[in-house]
């Protein structure tokens, strides 16, 4: 297993919608054991392929709580079923937009089907903290972040901020 290096805002990579998975096979499972191993080391609690530069339909999360033995959860090709009418707000934060932190409202829960790291297809009915990491996660698969979720002037004072990071860091 090996760490991967996070891709972080603005590069435009975080935009590009990535591509279903065709198969499981050994490479995408070496894939999943690295996304993990590089989400754990970050540390953070969900990661997206494309947030390490593979633009590819497939993510992982683990909601354990410190202390709590470790859950990782690998979904290929998520899709959100259904989700409900009643929503929920978490301060979310993101690898990809490090030690930023904001409001989202998202649906308080979702059914969602996807291929499991052997390849059988699965369902599962989140709440709580899985439903909005889930949707987090399913958003970076189709080129969404967590801030465009906020308002237009915060949204455009991170980017600005980050663009900002990124070209003090080129030089």
């Amino acid at each position: 297993m090996t760490i991967k290096p996070l891709i972080i805002l603005p590069d435009p990579l975080l935009r590009q919608a990535s591509t279903p998975i065709e198969r499981v096979d050994a490479d995408i499972k070496r894939l999943a054991d690295d996304m993990l191993e590089t989400m754990y080391d970050a540390p953070g609690i969900g990661l997206a392929a494309i947030q390490i530069g593979v633009p590819r339909r497939m993510l992982v999360i683990d909601v354990a709580r410190e202390g709590e033995e470790k859950q990782p959860l690998v979904f290929i090709n998520p899709e959100i079923l259904a989700s409900s009418d009643e929503r929920s707000v978490y301060e979310e934060g993101c690898l990809s937009i490090p030690d930023y932190y904001a409001e989202v409202e998202r649906p308080a829960t979702v059914k969602v089907k996807y291929l499991d790291r052997d390849g059988k297809e699965q369902l599962v009915d989140a709440d709580g903290l899985l439903a909005t990491c889930l949707q987090h996660e399913i958003d970076h698969l189709n080129g969404v972040l967590f801030i465009d979720y906020i308002s237009r002037l915060k949204r455009e004072m991170v980017i600005k901020k980050f663009t900002k990071a990124a070209k003090t860091k080129a030089l």
